[in-house]
């Protein structure tokens, strides 16, 4: 398996297949991730189709030394903040959505779905800035420094985030299903 600098020098050697294989590994996470910031499912796919539309015509153009996998993510980052100034999301999660984004294990999936739902919505009503920096950090697994330059941000910044995103989502989530 191709490194990810390998892929991007391919792609811009006219690679089309290179590139195809950028969209194998990583289309999935970044539609996850995109459904975590705007709980909608269909939206979430075609932002992630728009984020592999922009990075590809982009890829050629930017200079050498990118980040593939935060450079991805802040592009869906900004598809999902542009998506939000042009639409108010509706913060309900559609139980067929959910399922169909982030399935459950079979032997726990009556007890998990329930409990997941309660997550997903708590997390919608962290504000947008706090909760992109929370999910980069906690389920995609970015550490403070990557996040920071994924965003155009400080570390500081990043840790400000995370720790008041954290802190509205106990919030949130507290009443329902007990203190995290």
């Amino acid at each position: 398996m191709l490194e990810d600098f390998q892929l991007v020098d391919l792609v811009r050697d006219g690679n089309t297949d290179a590139f195809g294989q950028i969209i194998e590994r990583y289309q999935l996470p970044i539609a996850k991730y995109l459904y975590r910031l705007t709980g909608e499912y269909e939206t979430a796919r075609d932002l992630a189709q728009d984020t592999f539309i922009q990075a590809f015509k982009s890829l050629r153009k930017n200079k050498d030394g990118i980040l593939l996998k935060a450079w991805l993510y802040g592009i869906a980052t900004n598809k999902a903040l542009e998506y939000r100034r042009r639409k108010r999301i509706i913060t309900f999660i559609p139980f067929n959505d959910y399922l169909k984004a982030d399935p459950p294990d079979e032997h726990n999936q009556i007890e998990e779905v329930p409990e997941k739902m309660m997550v997903e919505t708590a997390l919608l009503k962290v504000p947008k800035e706090q909760r992109v920096c929370m999910v980069l950090h906690f389920v995609e697994g970015f550490k403070y420094q990557e996040i920071a330059q994924t965003l155009g941000i400080s570390e500081d910044a990043v840790r400000m985030r995370v720790a008041r995103g954290s802190q509205e989502f106990r919030k949130q989530y507290g009443p329902r299903g007990g203190e995290v």
